[in-house]
C-alpha cells in the first residue's frame, strides 16, 4: 500500500554477517539483487566473535551490487558514536549511489559492549542516549554546517559533517519501550521491529504509541515507515514451529492482513541457515503477491 506521500512498501531480507559463511551471505545478497527485492538489512553486534563488521560488510555488498538497499539492522550506538556513524551513514551513501539508510538501535548485551570499552547504561539512560544521537546524527546527515551538541551522553563541541548524502537518509529506530517509541514518533523516519520481540498484539499497541507521539509533535504518523522484521519457513504445507510456516499463499494472506492492522509497509525476512532457495521463494512467490495486494489497496 503506498502511503500518502507516495512511498511504496519495502521487502527484503536480512543475512547474518557470520565471517565462516561469508560466501554464502553474498550468494542470498546476490540472489535478493537478481530476483528484486528492495532492501538488505544485517544485524550489529561488534562484541560477537564470528561476526564480521557490519559497516564494513555493507560496503563490501553495496560494491557488488547496483539496485539494493542496505540498513545496518540495528547499529549498536553504544559502541559506535553518533558521529561516526553519521560519518559512516554519509560515506556509503556517496558511494553506492543513495543506497544506505540507518538503522539504530539504543543498545543491548551491556556486559559485551562494556567488554569492548564501551558504556553500560540502563534501560532509561540508553532511550535518553539514543534521543541524542538521532538529533546529532541527522543534523549532520541534512548538512548543518558545524553540529554541536551538550550532551551528556554525547557531547560534541563541533563537528563540520560531511560529505553530503546522496539522499536523505532515513533513520529507523529498532526500539519498544514505550520511551523509545514516542521517540520514532517525535523524530525518527521509521520504526523497526522484530517478529521476535513484538508480536503481532504488541505491534498494534506501540504502533498507536507512536501515532500519538507523531501527533503531538506535528508530524503525519503516516511518513513514519514501519518495517517489520520476520522469520519462518517458506514449504509446501502449514508447517509448525516458530515464526510463518506455510505455503506462499498463506504468507501472502498472513502480510496482507498485517498491512492496514497495524499498518506495516514493509516487511525483512530472516531466512533460516542461509537457505537461498527460501529468499528467492520469498522473491518470487511470496513478494510479487504482495505488490499486487498492497497496490490495490493504495
Amino acid at each position: 500500500m503506498a502511503q500518502a506521500d507516495g512511498r511504496q512498501p519495502l521487502f527484503g531480507i536480512s543475512v547474518t554477517p557470520l565471517a565462516a559463511e561469508y560466501p554464502r551471505v553474498v550468494e542470498q545478497v546476490l540472489a535478493a539483487e537478481r530476483h528484486g527485492l528492495d532492501l538488505v538489512g544485517i544485524q550489529d553486534h561488534p562484541y560477537q566473535r564470528r561476526f564480521l563488521d557490519t559497516f564494513t560488510l555493507i560496503g563490501d555488498l553495496l560494491a557488488r551490487t547496483g539496485r539494493l538497499r542496505f540498513f545496518p539492522d540495528v547499529a549498536n550506538l553504544p559502541l559506535r558514536g553518533p558521529t561516526m556513524i553519521a560519518k559512516a551513514a554519509a560515506s556509503l551513501d556517496v558511494m553506492s549511489g543513495g543506497r544506505f539508510e540507518l538503522g539504530l538501535g539504543a543498545g543491548a548485551f551491556w556486559a559485551a559492549v562494556a567488554g569492548m570499552g564501551g558504556p553500560r547504561r540502563g534501560a532509561g539512560e540508553s532511550i535518553d542516549a539514543l534521543g541524542e544521537a538521532v538529533r546529532i546524527v541527522r543534523d549532520a546527515l541534512d548538512g548543518q554546517r558545524v553540529v554541536r551538541s551538550d550532551g551528556p551522553h554525547y557531547p560534541v563541541p563541533g563537528y563540520p559533517s560531511g560529505p553530503p548524502p546522496a539522499h536523505r537518509v532515513e533513520i529507523w529506530l529498532g526500539v519498544y519501550r514505550p520511551r523509545g517509541l514516542r521517540l520514532v514518533g517525535e523524530a525518527a523516519d521509521g520504526w523497526v521491529p522484530s517478529m521476535g520481540r513484538a508480536p503481532l498484539e504488541e505491534l498494534r499497541r506501540a504502533a498507536a504509541t507512536i501515532e500519538e507521539a507523531a501527533i503531538g509533535a506535528g508530524r503525519d504518523p503516516a511518513a513514519i515507515r514501519r518495517i517489520y522484521n520476520i522469520s519462518g519457513s517458506i514449504t509446501e504445507t502449514a508447517g509448525e514451529g516458530g515464526g510463518l510456516q506455510g505455503p506462499p499463499g498463506a504468507w501472502v494472506e498472513t502480510l496482507t492482513a498485517w498491512r492496514d492492522h497495524p499498518g506495516i509497509d514493509g516487511f525483512i525476512f530472516w531466512p533460516p541457515e542461509f537457505a537461498t532457495e527460501q529468499v528467492e521463494r520469498f522473491a518470487t512467490e511470496v513478494v510479487p503477491a504482495l505488490r499486487a495486494a498492497f497496490g490495490a489497496g493504495a
